[in-house]
Parts: structure tokens; C-alpha cells; sequence
């Protein structure tokens, strides 16, 4: 039996999008070093507050876990993310001279917004099986286009500016992380029918899309 017949079903289904990311043109920019500062700014600005709603969609797994063990683990990630996940932003903005009062005043984009507001509604309405198809999308595509990064640009990882963020998605410890959310994911939905892996995936192929939509949001600094 296949142990990730479920992540499988979500990466197989959302294929197409997450090719696209490797040819957007933002992420190329961030792989050869080209990218403009101004635009990562503004990408860096966004992720930093969407960062804080993502925090707050793992939040709610704890709320909606009865497992002590699941609740912790979805606790851990709240502390991953608000103190190590956001460490790399944190270093961006100090060299790019922004303070987090200043960076916690940046108004949201559209974009951003709706794809948080989607995150923490299906974390309301929803449980923690779909809490973590809404979450997945995000963490895994990182360390999926990091990797692709690091294998068909070998200098990525030695940029003057843009190495930080591809050494760390594209890191063993980043990885390690994601295999533990796959296996929570797995564990979740081990006794799922069909029709609810069906809905796991209609949540997980929607979060790529917005993913792709930040990328865009991202590239046109569009508020």
C-alpha cells in the first residue's frame, strides 16, 4: 500500500500549476540573481504578513484536533513559522532597512488577502485533515521550486542577495519538516473516502492556484 496515497493524489492533481511556477518569471529572477530588488521588497512585505494568517490556519488544527499528538504538532508549526520560517524575512528586512513596525503597517494586497481569507475560512468550517491539504500547498511548493532552483542554477545558492532564501527552502532541515506534515497529512486522512480525498484535493489544487496568483502579485506589484 502506498503510505502517501493522499499527498500523491494532492501533487498529481495540482501538476500543471506548480510547473508554472518554474517558469514564472519572479522565481527565475530569484534562480539567476536577476530579480529587482524593489519586486522581492514587495514579495518579501507581502509573505511577511501572510506569514501571520498562516500561522493562525495551523492555529486552528490545534483548536480542532482531539489527538494530543496531532495537536502538538500543529502547534509546533505555529512557533516554526512565527520564530524560524520568518527569521529569513526578518534578515531581508534588516538588510533592506526595514523595521517590523514598519513592515506590520504595510497594507495587505488583494491577492494576499483573498488567499488568506480562503486559508482561515476552510480552517473554521473545516478539520484538520483539510486544515493541512489548505497548508500543504504553500510549505511543499517552497522546497519543490527551491530544489529546482538549486539543481539547474548551481550558483543560486551563492548569490550575494538571493542565496538566504534558496538555502532555505532548499534545505535538508526545510525538507525534513514538510515529510513530517506529509505523514500528519497521511494520518489525517487514512480513513477518508474517496469523496472526502476528492475535497482534500479541490482545497489543495485552489491554495496552488492562489500560490501562483502571489507569484503574479509578487512579480507585478500589484496591490
Amino acid at each position: 500500500m502506498n503510505n502517501n496515497r493522499t499527498t500523491e493524489r494532492l501533487l498529481d492533481a495540482s501538476r500543471d500549476i506548480w510547473e508554472g511556477y518554474l517558469s514564472h518569471p519572479f522565481v527565475r529572477g530569484l534562480a539567476d540573481g536577476s530579480l529587482a530588488v524593489n519586486k522581492f521588497r514587495f514579495y518579501l512585505l507581502q509573505d511577511y504578513l501572510y506569514l501571520f494568517d498562516y500561522a493562525k490556519v495551523f492555529a486552528q488544527g490545534v483548536v480542532k484536533s482531539r489527538e494530543p499528538e496531532v495537536m502538538r504538532v500543529f502547534a509546533s508549526y505555529v512557533a516554526s513559522i512565527l520564530n524560524g520560517e520568518m527569521e529569513i524575512h526578518r534578515g531581508y528586512m534588516a538588510r533592506l532597512g526595514i523595521s517590523e513596525t514598519q513592515a506590520e503597517a504595510v497594507q495587505p494586497s488583494l491577492s494576499n488577502l483573498s488567499y488568506t481569507a480562503y486559508m482561515r475560512a476552510v480552517a473554521a468550517e473545516e478539520g484538520p485533515a483539510e486544515i493541512m491539504a489548505a497548508v500543504l500547498s504553500c510549505t511543499v511548493s517552497y522546497e519543490y521550486i527551491a530544489k529546482w532552483i538549486v539543481e539547474h542554477y548551481p550558483d543560486a545558492d551563492k548569490h550575494d542577495f538571493y542565496s538566504e532564501w534558496v538555502r532555505g527552502y532548499a534545505s535538508e532541515g526545510y525538507a525534513a519538516e514538510n515529510q513530517r506534515l506529509i505523514a500528519l497529512m497521511e494520518r489525517l486522512s487514512a480513513d477518508y473516502t474517496d469523496a472526502q480525498v476528492a475535497h482534500l484535493v479541490d482545497i489543495f489544487v485552489a491554495c496552488s492556484r492562489y500560490e501562483a496568483m502571489f507569484w503574479d502579485m509578487a512579480w507585478n506589484e500589484a496591490m
